[in-house]
């Protein structure tokens, strides 16, 4: 059975920031290449969700799509847009999550379908992305049609702060 799939607004962040807190500093912990590195507690997790996400939503510059399970929250994605004006016609795919326990069922694929519709919608046509060169994610964007732009080396500090990996700029053109 497919998750339910939900935009949330400003009030559900506030609402369901502990949920998002724990789903962020789950797959942190789990060894995502999502921006942070560890130790990553809890407060540091919902700041990122109030203090980055929440005014960006409120804005409207950007949107966060979650998946619910049984109504427990089993991932979320983002899509930004607070673009130049020479660039009006693309969008970023930004923080890919689904809870460690859910995942292989399905939920990323789902949201990324939902997120590429709801960026049609903008319109938007272009999405970029990166993602830790070699990741799981990578075959996931790849099967959906992205191509690879390129690669840099020693892009990011791995989350357990062990060493530098290289990251993969992805895009795809959307049709219409």
């Amino acid at each position: 059975m497919p998750p339910s799939l939900h935009l949330f607004t400003a009030t559900d962040i506030r609402d369901r920031l502990p949920e998002l807190g724990a789903l962020l500093q789950a797959c942190v912990h789990d060894g995502a290449s999502i921006g942070f590195i560890l130790p990553f507690d809890m407060a540091a997790s919902q700041a990122f969700w109030t203090e980055n996400v929440l005014p960006a939503v409120t804005r409207g510059v950007r949107l966060l799509l979650v998946a619910e399970v049984e109504g427990k929250l089993a991932g979320a994605v983002q899509l930004d847009w607070d673009t130049q004006p020479n660039q009006a016609h693309r969008a970023e795919v930004r923080k890919l999550l689904v809870a460690p326990a859910l995942r292989r069922r399905g939920i990323a694929r789902w949201l990324m379908q939902a997120v590429e519709a709801q960026a049609r919608v903008l319109p938007r046509s272009l999405l970029t992305l990166d993602t830790r060169s070699g990741d799981h994610a990578e075959a996931l964007y790849l099967s959906l049609g992205y191509r690879v732009a390129g690669s840099i080396p020693a892009y990011a500090l791995a989350p357990a702060g062990d060493r530098l990996d290289a990251t993969t700029i992805l895009y795809k053109q959307l049709e219409q």
